[in-house]
């Protein structure tokens, strides 16, 4: 799936930035959660099917629903992704598989 040599950025000081930085290494296809499965416009791709490339996680300074993680992911299939989440915003409509692999990063 993803290149073991690619060189991965620690950080990134904004989502904005994580994000334009991700679509420059092709990570193209914005994702959006349900249940056990990431959808974009044409694909439904089940918990078992993706792997988390890298996950960059941002925290407001005073507001907690500035609090955001951005995924980047790649699938079975070789289709690349962003998705992004606010802490605890899902987590009622998701399985217990997916909960367990988004935080597994």
């Amino acid at each position: 799936m993803s290149d073991p040599n690619l060189e991965r950025h620690s950080h990134y000081d904004t989502v904005s930035n994580a994000i334009e930085a991700l679509r420059k290494e092709g990570f193209t296809i914005d994702f959006n959660l349900e249940g056990d499965y990431l959808l974009s416009h044409s694909d439904k791709i089940h918990v078992n099917d993706f792997n988390i490339v890298d996950v960059y996680r941002y925290e407001g300074n005073s507001d907690p629903s500035d609090e955001a993680a951005v995924y980047a992911i790649e699938s079975a299939s070789g289709l690349k992704g962003i998705l992004i989440t606010s802490y605890g915003a899902y987590s009622d409509s998701l399985s217990t598989a997916m909960l367990h692999k988004l935080k597994m990063k």
